[in-house]
């Protein structure tokens, strides 16, 4: 099985966010053939979509896997569910939320799954923690990340020190 590096950006803003993030990381090396390299800072953002919850941490890992994309996206939603994640909204608060963002330079798109993820161009809570951890990183199409996080307003997002947490 080939190795594969794969980026999955993590969010959490209800019952103890920090700690879903951090127990996660611990978990997504814990993964079947799978190793998390790096995780990012966490940051602090407000929440897409309804704003009547509570901000979000959020971070990127990156992993290698020797998981096809669906299998490792098998993986990250019964993590999601481990950490009872409960789907009543579109957009609305949870305990977890993992996106796969990026698999080696593979662009998919099934009823399941698109790579690179649809929307994270348009997210500074996903380039800024991505940028942080490569920051040379292109997506499939030849597309820079950071030189779409330079056309983001970023001015919402904090990045959270140990005691913040």
């Amino acid at each position: 099985m080939k190795l594969s590096l794969a980026w999955v950006g993590l969010g959490s803003n209800i019952d103890r966010p920090h700690e879903h993030i951090e127990r996660a990381f611990r978990e997504l090396d814990r993964l079947p053939l799978t190793h998390c390299r790096q995780q990012s800072s966490r940051y602090r953002s407000r929440p897409v979509g309804p704003a009547d919850q509570p901000d979000f941490v959020n971070a990127v890992a990156q992993l290698e896997t020797r998981l096809s994309p669906l299998a490792l996206l098998d993986q990250l939603q019964a993590l999601e569910q481990q950490h009872g994640r409960v789907r009543q909204r579109h957009w609305g608060p949870r305990t977890l939320d993992l996106d796969l963002l990026l698999f080696d330079d593979l662009s998919l798109s099934t009823h399941r799954l698109t790579v690179p993820h649809t929307q994270m161009h348009q997210r500074g809570f996903v380039l800024v923690p991505l940028t942080e951890l490569a920051p040379d990183l292109r997506l499939p199409d030849g597309q820079r990340i950071d030189e779409l996080l330079a056309i983001l307003d970023t001015s919402d997002l904090q990045r959270m020190l140990p005691k913040d947490t």
